[in-house]
């Protein structure tokens, strides 16, 4: 099955290469796409800064590819797997016990994937994750303010077989004034909308390591 994926930059990438780009993405090391030409455009262009949006056909057949956003995993095995890339603020107790939680209990065996899809950390998901490690933000906050868009969503390669399954298509331009007011003015909606939550049946991170709540607890789907 032949699978359409783009990536936005600020160059042309006629041909993605297996070990290139920064360890440190959310995913580490590979080459990060979307589904969508429109939110690849996004992620090109930035103020004042044109970008192109190069398209690419991927043979998806006997590939084994974790996709975070399926039923299978949580928005925790999610923040889990970000841990070992990124950095985040663990100056508070709860934040701290919480990385040892999440290794703990929400695990993803990444290193014999050939693909990874996973919500996107942009500003916007990073501040929630940070909220939610806090304990500011309540879980059912948490998880809605990633699963309630598509635009967030990245199509990862991470190996080397994943690279030699993938053809150049084309490319098109992303101009700055055209696709940036939109991105943005959809980041600042999402921010607005997503507010601490305090319903009754909404738990926190504080709860769910005294609990030592698991994959498989109800309160998580």
């Amino acid at each position: 099955m032949n699978k359409r994926i783009y990536h936005g930059s600020s160059r042309i990438v006629r041909s993605p290469a297996f070990g290139s780009g920064r360890p440190y993405n959310d995913f580490g090391l590979g080459f990060y796409c979307s589904e969508y030409p429109q939110y690849a455009a996004e992620w090109a262009a930035g103020p004042g800064r044109n970008g192109f949006v190069s398209e690419y056909s991927i043979d998806i057949d006997g590939l084994r590819i974790i996709n975070l956003c399926s039923s299978q995993f949580t928005p925790l095995h999610w923040l889990g797997l970000l841990f070992s890339y990124r950095t985040f603020d663990l100056s508070s107790d709860t934040a701290y016990r919480a990385q040892e939680y999440l290794n703990k209990y929400f695990p993803v065996d990444q290193q014999s994937c050939d693909c990874i899809i996973g919500y996107r950390a942009d500003n916007r998901c990073f501040m929630f994750a940070q909220d939610f490690l806090d304990s500011k933000l309540s879980y059912q906050s948490f998880r809605n303010a990633l699963t309630s868009y598509d635009s967030n969503r990245q199509f990862v390669l991470k190996s080397n077989r994943a690279f030699d399954r993938v053809s150049f298509m084309g490319y098109t331009s992303a101009i700055s004034d055209e696709v940036f007011p939109r991105g943005r003015s959809r980041e600042l909606a999402a921010i607005k909308k997503t507010k601490p939550s305090a319903g009754a049946n909404d738990i926190f991170i504080s709860t769910m390591i005294a609990e030592e709540v698991r994959p498989y607890d109800s309160r998580l789907r």
